[in-house]
């Protein structure tokens, strides 16, 4: 089911869960703030746990340490592409706590029973955001197995109505505006949005071969530099989505902080960024009291993202890696 966002998505999913205040919602510290902020809008409490530092992604343990009486949803989020094994997750949470899927870098990936993310049976969450693997500029889906969940999402998307603006034109029957059965929003995604959408869905395996193909020459070339780089765990599998390229930097083999060096590459007009700050770090969720998580503030200390894209060519790839080599002051520039 389509929606106008991700963040609406994420929204709509712990909505329809019942989710509200008094109740915790567990979240990675390492996500965009939009993971957070769907627990609060509805007046939850996202409490923010740890990730593992090879994935970067939650693991059952990292999530029990922070399960409470009134933890009500763990929103697990498939950081960069790579698939968290659910099945291990939902295995190890009470069976009352609702388990939703923050999708928004993972279309095209899949878990570890080879299926894809969004057929795990859980509601999962994804984004055609403009930088997004498939894009539509804006927009999101929800994939879920539950058709009466399902059937009052499609009310909540649209203001609450019961029937949308397409059936009353092509079914006399519902000519008439369908009853408001209950407070909605305005969440729809566009036919504009849909028909970009379908021929970017239909090209995802082609952008996601050149996406693998990108993230070898980089894995090529930084090895070849030899100054120390790691790269997200499973970043190089087919079953990553590599929406991201996550790079670790071993801080005792550089010459130069890791913000410097993305400003640097920056003014290079090399549009490496960093996914992301820590969220139990910014002012607005700083109520929370997490005083610490160390290995998300480790992370966030070391890691780059590096430019991937399906249009980039293997000569952007060389460019970057140049760039790298001469503002760590590497003697082993690409030949």
């Amino acid at each position: 089911m389509t929606v106008n966002s991700c963040t609406s998505a994420l929204f709509l999913a712990l909505l329809v869960e019942g989710i509200g205040p008094g109740d915790e919602v567990i979240v990675p510290s390492l996500t965009w703030c939009a993971t957070a902020n769907a627990a609060l809008y509805l007046g939850a409490t996202p409490v923010f746990c740890d990730v593992d530092p090879y994935s970067m992604c939650v693991t059952p343990q990292t999530v029990a340490a922070k399960v409470t009486g009134r933890t009500r949803a763990v929103v697990v989020v498939h950081y960069g592409g790579y698939a968290v094994d659910v099945e291990a997750l939902r295995a190890s949470l009470p069976a009352d706590v609702i388990l939703v899927e923050d999708a928004a870098h993972a279309l095209g990936a899949m878990y570890a029973n080879g299926r894809p993310v969004g057929a795990s049976g859980h509601t999962v969450c994804f984004s055609f955001y403009a930088n997004k693997n498939v894009s539509t500029a804006e927009g999101g889906a929800l994939a879920l197995f539950d058709s009466g969940k399902a059937e009052r999402l499609r009310c909540l998307r649209m203001n609450g109505l019961e029937s949308h603006a397409w059936s009353r034109y092509i079914r006399p029957s519902v000519a008439f505006s369908a009853d408001v059965t209950e407070l909605g929003y305005k969440a729809n995604f566009t036919d504009l949005q849909a028909a970009i959408g379908r021929v970017q869905l239909s090209r995802l395996p082609e952008m996601a071969h050149v996406r693998l193909i990108i993230a070898e020459h980089y894995r090529e070339c930084l090895d070849a530099l030899g100054i120390g780089v790691t790269f997200q765990q499973g970043v190089f599998d087919k079953s990553h989505a590599r929406h991201l390229l996550v790079i670790r930097f071993d801080s005792a083999k550089t010459t130069i902080r890791r913000d410097d060096l993305l400003l640097a590459l920056r003014a290079r007009n090399i549009g490496a960024s960093v996914h992301y700050r820590p969220l139990h770090r910014q002012p607005l969720y700083s109520a929370q009291g997490v005083s610490c998580l160390p290995v998300t503030e480790s992370l966030a200390d070391a890691i780059m993202t590096l430019p991937i894209s399906a249009r980039m060519t293997l000569a952007d790839v060389d460019y970057v890696v140049e760039n790298l080599a001469c503002l760590l002051n590497h003697e082993k520039v690409l030949q």
